[in-house]
């Protein structure tokens, strides 16, 4: 766990992290990448139309029914939101942030950048 905290504060200082006005932290794909190794989230795939998914995934709700989660998580949950851009994922992690939720993570680039540094999508519909 301290070398979690450890990771993410240096992450913080290089700039590979940053909170938004919002109240979520936007990532990078390196970033997931690594959270990713050690899961201790929740993963949510928000783009519509499907075009695939990141492996681990745990759930694919729409952006714009991001309610569905909040009948079944804590408000403390660890999200981590992601989309093909990072608009809809934002979008979704806003309201989120909106309904009290405190440990929310945006994908900022999305499935894009995602694929551009070479990482592969599931197709799991």
């Amino acid at each position: 766990m301290y070398k979690y905290l450890i990771f993410v504060s240096l992450l913080f200082l290089a700039g590979c992290l940053s909170t938004s006005q919002q109240g979520y932290i936007n990532i990078d794909s390196d970033t997931l990448d690594n959270m990713l190794k050690n899961k201790d989230f929740i993963l949510v795939n928000v783009h519509i139309p499907y075009e695939g998914e990141i492996e681990g995934t745990d759930y694919n709700i729409p952006y714009n029914d991001i309610e569905q989660l909040t009948a079944t998580l804590p408000k403390d949950a660890k999200i981590v939101l992601y989309c093909r851009s990072g608009s809809m994922s934002a979008q979704a992690a806003k309201a989120l942030v909106e309904r009290g939720y405190t440990n929310i993570y945006n994908l900022e680039r999305g499935m894009i950048e995602w694929k551009a540094t070479g990482r592969e999508l599931v197709f799991k519909r």
